[in-house]
């Protein structure tokens, strides 16, 4: 499948776009084009379209709105050196939207769909991607239930959608969040859809997030549903502890449980670790263990990790079971090490050795 363009004749003029990219925010301002493309159960995929950036319009039986049969995706277009434009790892997210998309009852999107959806939008809006470090073109595929009705069942319909956003950094770096965690509300549940990318995962952990807030802090821990007591995630991130210090230090995630998602970014720490000459490990961690290693001195830094955010580096937690500070509550050596050589790889001032890029123009 090729993607059928059909350019904007109302771009937004060169000195806005300009303006708007100096100060992206995230999901701020919104690139010209969008991509969109039809499923049929009895036609299969239809031709994908770059068009305009615009409303949509639906039947209010739709039944995402409904049964929330919905996921998406995020990745990053990041400007290179040599002004050329290059996704980071956007064959991980193909496949993480098929096993999305399969979770929910929702046709599995062809890789190479995906890919060229990706490449006909970078393209055609390439202005829009910032240049510096810390910076990239933010891109959101989606794909909803578009069938009009209210029988409880899988559509027959849906659509494929891409849009693109210039993006700064998610948190600060140089500050250290504040957690709370969570011990009334949970996430996600084993055999649930956890593992998937889908909206009602993020619709139910508001409340939970809106409880941090009144806490005084940045984001949520979520614990198993469980025993609660495992951790599982930060917010819509993934989580690191570290362990010791300097060269013999060992980098910890918890593991999956088919509950977690599983972050393409946190994948890609555990390699860069590797190559960094960290051990590192992924285990079952629990409040306990974290509270106490904090208290002894093994765990001495934290970091969340994601697309948006990238590397987090998180200070202070607080729960029903008290509040602790990891280190002196600032970002630690090996979080801003971990964080740097990443943002290097992927705005390619560091070699690319796994061949994590793929270069669009």
């Amino acid at each position: 499948m090729t993607v059928k363009i059909t350019p904007s004749t109302h771009t937004v003029s060169e000195a806005d776009r300009a303006e708007k990219v100096a100060k992206p925010g995230f999901g701020k301002y919104y690139t010209d084009h969008m991509v969109v493309a039809e499923w049929t159960e009895e036609d299969g995929w239809g031709q994908a379209e770059l068009k305009p950036y615009g409303p949509i319009s639906l039947d209010p039986a739709a039944m995402v709105f409904h049964y929330g049969q919905e996921i998406f995706e995020g990745l990053k277009a990041y400007r290179q050196p040599d002004g050329s434009i290059s996704l980071f790892r956007p064959e991980a997210n193909a496949l993480r939207f098929q096993r999305s998309a399969a979770r929910l009852a929702l046709p599995e999107l062809p890789m190479q769909t995906f890919l060229e959806s990706l490449d006909a939008l970078v393209t055609q809006d390439a202005g829009w991607v910032p240049s510096n470090i810390g910076e990239s073109l933010y891109l959101r595929p989606f794909m909803f239930a578009t069938e009009v009705g209210l029988g409880v069942r899988p559509t027959n319909r849906a659509m494929y959608m891409l849009i693109a956003t210039p993006a700064a950094a998610y948190f600060n770096s140089d500050n250290a969040v504040t957690v709370w965690i969570s011990m009334e509300y949970v996430r996600a549940v084993p055999g649930g859809t956890g593992e998937a990318k889908c909206g009602g995962n993020y619709a139910a952990s508001l409340i939970a997030q809106k409880e941090a807030a009144k806490e005084g802090c940045d984001q949520v821990v979520w614990i198993d549903a469980k025993e609660r007591k495992w951790v599982e995630e930060m917010g819509g991130m993934n989580l690191y502890f570290v362990k010791g210090k300097g060269a013999d230090a060992t980098i910890v995630t918890p593991k999956l449980t088919g509950a977690l998602l599983a972050g393409i970014t946190r994948d890609s720490i555990l390699t860069l670790a590797k190559d960094l000459g960290y051990k590192s490990e992924e285990v079952m961690i629990s409040i306990d263990e974290w509270r106490d290693g904090v208290a002894s001195g093994e765990i001495t830094e934290i970091f969340a990790c994601g697309t948006a955010a990238v590397v987090t580096p998180v200070g202070r937690a607080k729960s029903i079971k008290g509040t602790w500070v990891t280190g002196d509550g600032t970002p630690g050596p090996i979080t801003k090490q971990i964080r740097e050589g990443l943002l290097g790889i992927q705005h390619g001032t560091i070699a690319d050795k796994h061949h994590w890029m793929r270069k669009v123009l």
